[in-house]
């Protein structure tokens, strides 16, 4: 250890980087979740804050006292695990006294065999946010930056600006699909391309052949971060295969959407072994393996459930699609959507909008700065969703 409590090989690679000694502490705050993670986190998540009264809580602010009935702006699951995960949950907190034993090899080799990658390739988080800090936190600097869509989710560009790493925001094309081009042009020299398909608030997909694009002419030494937060309610393919092919790219799922699992904080990193061992320098492995035995073993037991996946994600379509046919006939403007959300243009500035359905108990997401009048609304439950439809009507919308 070195003066400052660090590794010799920690220190040696930010300095290599262009950090200098003043920002170690910074950067360590960052991934040991100290104040440093709550600021970072805190400000990136502000929007679920707004619509979620155990957010808020989280985020260190105090809770709301008048709470919402319907919660519709977190992108959450309207239901919790599939129904053998949970059970496997349940028997786990029963041998809650016992420290990890299989259970985190048997989550390795249950995504390893969907996914069709090496075991090596696998790594389980405690959620999605920790392994996005740390990728950037490794492949970007004060000398490499990072490339980011126009809206996306925040918390990569968060981390960015908070490391003193440039930042690059490039509009969403036409369609609203990363413009991989646009976003290469941006920052030829760039760290990271932080690709998040289906894209929140958008809810579209970027194609697979432009991330095969962006990494056949992408600078030597970068990666590409692909964030597929979203991809089972999408049934699109996926990137898991460029893993498996050795490409510079990091994938990242998470167990909060359609596995209903956002309060046990689960989620997956798949790429090749060098990648992320880069990333491990900072207490990585102490972050990997202290997870809880619950949220693992209904991790482990969510991946395999194919038909079930397939039943919820066309249960939540049906729902969407039923919500969005109101808004057709009311002749309201929106993104087609294919995830659990999707974002709504009022014609009016969305915060007003947002107070509205507050005061008719009805809590829906917020609005991006490119977009003051488009607000993302999340899918719920067929009632909830008829709530937010009767609302709709009853506010004259």
């Amino acid at each position: 250890m070195t003066a400052t409590g660090l590794s010799e090989d920690f220190e040696a690679d930010l300095l290599t980087r262009g950090y200098s000694r003043r920002s170690f502490a910074r950067i360590f705050g960052l991934l040991a979740a100290g104040p440093a993670a709550a600021s970072v986190a805190g400000a990136a998540f502000a929007q679920t804050a707004a619509t979620n009264p155990h957010a808020t809580m989280a985020s260190g602010a105090a809770p709301k006292a008048n709470v919402a009935k319907i919660h519709i702006g977190a992108n959450e699951c309207w239901t919790g695990p599939l129904e053998p995960a949970a059970k496997a949950a349940a028997a786990a907190v029963a041998t809650g006294n016992r420290y990890t034993g299989s259970q985190r090899l048997d989550f390795i080799k249950a995504a390893a065999a969907v996914e069709k990658v090496p075991a090596a390739y696998v790594i389980p988080w405690a959620g999605s946010s920790d392994p996005l800090s740390r990728v950037v936190v490794t492949y970007c600097s004060p000398t490499r930056g990072l490339v980011i869509a126009n809206p996306t989710f925040e918390l990569a560009p968060s981390v960015g600006r908070y490391i003193g790493a440039k930042v690059s925001e490039v509009p969403l094309t036409a369609d609203h699909r990363h413009d991989v081009k646009a976003m290469l042009a941006a920052d030829p020299n760039a760290g990271v391309y932080y690709i998040c398909t289906p894209n929140n608030p958008t809810s579209t997909i970027t194609p697979m052949a432009d991330v095969e694009w962006l990494l056949a002419n992408k600078p030597a030494g970068s990666i590409v971060l692909l964030d597929e937060a979203y991809t089972h309610f999408a049934g699109v393919p996926t990137g898991s295969y460029l893993a498996a092919q050795d490409k510079d790219i990091i994938v990242l799922r998470t167990f909060s959407k359609l596995f209903g699992m956002a309060g046990m904080r689960m989620a997956l990193t798949m790429a090749r072994p060098d990648l992320m061992a880069k990333t491990m320098r900072y207490d990585g492995q102490m972050a990997t393996f202290a997870l809880p035995n619950p949220s693992v073993v209904c991790g482990a037991v969510s991946l395999v459930q194919a038909d079930l996946i397939a039943k919820r994600r066309a249960e939540m379509v049906r729902v969407r699609d039923d919500t969005l046919a109101l808004l057709d006939k009311r002749k309201i403007s929106y993104i087609p959507p294919t995830a659990n959300f999707f974002m709504v243009d009022w014609k009016k500035p969305a915060k007003d909008v947002k107070a509205a359905f507050s005061n008719e108990g009805i809590e829906i997401g917020r609005s991006w700065p490119i977009w003051p009048n488009v607000s993302r609304i999340t899918v719920g439950s067929a009632s909830e969703m008829d709530a937010f439809k009767a609302a709709v009507v009853k506010l004259n919308l």
